[in-house]
């Protein structure tokens, strides 16, 4: 699997003074050295987290977020931070519909940091965002009860100001849950049932990742990893492999294809109402994809990013990333296969979201929202608990964004009926307007917010981020957030 070409690398880091002109700035030139392709290596898939159950009858887990060194090419040491003892990304959570959990995250970093728990319905004191600090040495405790159906969710960092810097070094993971009604798909994990984490990083001669070759887009990297390999491949050993896809890199968006159609099955929220078979799917920062390949005896394949402009032009579709083509994973089937069974018609009864009759509008530009940066201590949206109301996301921007609403679930209306989705991150194009139900969930409060931001990491950091207060009948909601403090 190569690295991007010095030739598009070059160009998409020319192109980025198009975009550095509209956007903040701090774009920085030159590229990446090139290196020789580096050999195949089988694809790391992250170990499953320990956990016990305590006499509450609750799950426990713990992590602890540190740094350590990786070797992401041969005779390279890399300096990257990591969770549950490993040195880059983290092990997979996995808990089920109902049971009530408990993560105890201990940051043995050199600075403060947080552990947002991406796509999950869980009060706001245990989100682990911006106001859910970690100082060095401490140990924060989240819990909550699993109320949502079966999905691929992650976790990561949110310090506010620092979230890709964060990510960047390695700090991601999945979080999966299981639904008390399975669905006959493939599910044995790392074998027809497998994580695929990607993200993008450049590499300095050193080794260190370069921090340096940021556009107004944010880090696109020329190396990409999956799951922290660099040109991986799976062997698969079944007819049918069910691929979990997380898009954890900081700015570059992938659209996904194997050549040959595929069952999308899942996105961010969950299973869809029925498998559709699709020729590519488009993934920006944070969304998360479930696909189910058709696999051939003996005859390889190779799921790669095919270009795509993000519906941004000129310069600044270079600038990010639009117009690479990446190779991010060989799938090798054995000369014999297992058969598996074939996917099932209905995956999901979820009762589709309805009309919301409360409509709130955000218009993305310049890196707010509303024409406001974030403000630890502004009160900007007030939601009545368990609304489900309609939210118009409207980008008059240059740059393609994509919106990110914690605790809740929406629904894109923009698309027949049949075709909607569980989503928690949205695409917003330039000049484009994505109207969505958005039904938050059920925990009130009145002092402790939830985050609705852009997860193109740099414009997050850059301020482009509002924050919302859910209320339940007779609260009355805080004028101001205690800036800066632990509400856990």
């Amino acid at each position: 699997m190569s690295p991007l070409s010095r030739r598009s690398f070059l160009g998409a880091t020319l192109a980025a003074g198009v975009a550095a002109g509209l956007a903040a700035s701090g774009c920085s030139t030159g590229a990446p050295p090139v290196r020789p392709r580096p050999a195949a290596r089988p694809l790391a898939i992250p170990p499953l987290a320990p956990s016990s159950v305590d006499a509450g009858g609750r799950r426990v887990f713990g992590l602890t977020a540190a740094p350590g060194t990786s070797a992401f090419l041969d005779g390279l040491a890399t300096p990257t931070w990591g969770y549950g003892g490993m040195p880059f990304g983290g092990p997979t959570l996995r808990a089920r519909r109902g049971e009530e959990v408990v993560v105890r995250v201990t940051n043995r970093l050199p600075e403060t940091t947080t552990t947002h728990w991406h796509g999950m319905t869980l009060p706001a004191r245990m989100d682990g965002g911006p106001h859910q600090p970690i100082a060095p040495g401490e140990t924060w405790e989240a819990s909550w009860r699993v109320e949502q159906p079966a999905a691929t969710l992650w976790y990561h960092p949110h310090p506010h100001g620092a979230t890709e810097r964060h990510v960047h070094r390695g700090l991601s993971g999945l979080f999966l849950v299981d639904d008390d009604v399975p669905v006959d798909l493939p599910d044995r994990y790392g074998v027809d049932d497998v994580p695929v984490v990607l993200t993008d990083r450049g590499l300095a001669p050193d080794g260190a990742f370069d921090e340096q070759h940021r556009n107004a887009v944010g880090l696109l990297g020329d190396t990409v990893l999956a799951n922290g390999t660099v040109a991986p491949y799976l062997d698969v050993r079944t007819s049918r492999v069910r691929l979990r896809v997380l898009n954890a890199s900081p700015a570059r968006s992938y659209r996904l294809s194997v050549g040959a159609p595929v069952s999308l099955v899942g996105v961010d929220g969950g299973l869809l109402p029925a498998p559709r078979v699709v020729d590519d799917v488009l993934l920006t920062p944070g969304e998360r994809a479930e696909i189910v390949v058709e696999c051939a005896p003996g005859r390889r394949m190779v799921l790669r990013s095919l270009p795509d402009d993000l519906g941004a032009v000129n310069g600044v579709a270079a600038a990010a990333g639009g117009a690479d083509s990446l190779d991010l994973l060989e799938l090798r089937p054995a000369d014999r296969l297992e058969a598996s069974p074939p996917v099932p018609a209905v995956l999901s009864r979820e009762a589709p979201l309805t009309e919301g009759s409360t409509v709130r509008r955000f218009v993305l530009a310049n890196n707010r929202i509303n024409g406001l940066a974030m403000d630890p201590t502004r009160v900007d949206e007030v939601v009545p608990v368990g609304a489900t109301e309609t939210w118009e996301f409207t980008n008059r921007h240059t740059l393609p964004h994509n919106i990110h609403v914690h605790d809740a679930r929406l629904q894109v209306l923009d698309v027949p009926a049949a075709a909607r989705a569980w989503k928690d991150t949205v695409a917003v194009a330039p000049g484009t307007t994505v109207r969505a139900l958005v039904r938050v969930g059920p925990y009130a409060d009145p002092e402790v917010p939830y985050m609705l931001h852009c997860h193109l990491l740099r414009h997050e950091d850059d301020g482009m981020m509002l924050q919302f207060l859910v209320v339940g009948p007779g609260q009355r909601p805080a004028t101001t957030i205690a800036a800066g403090h632990d509400h856990g």
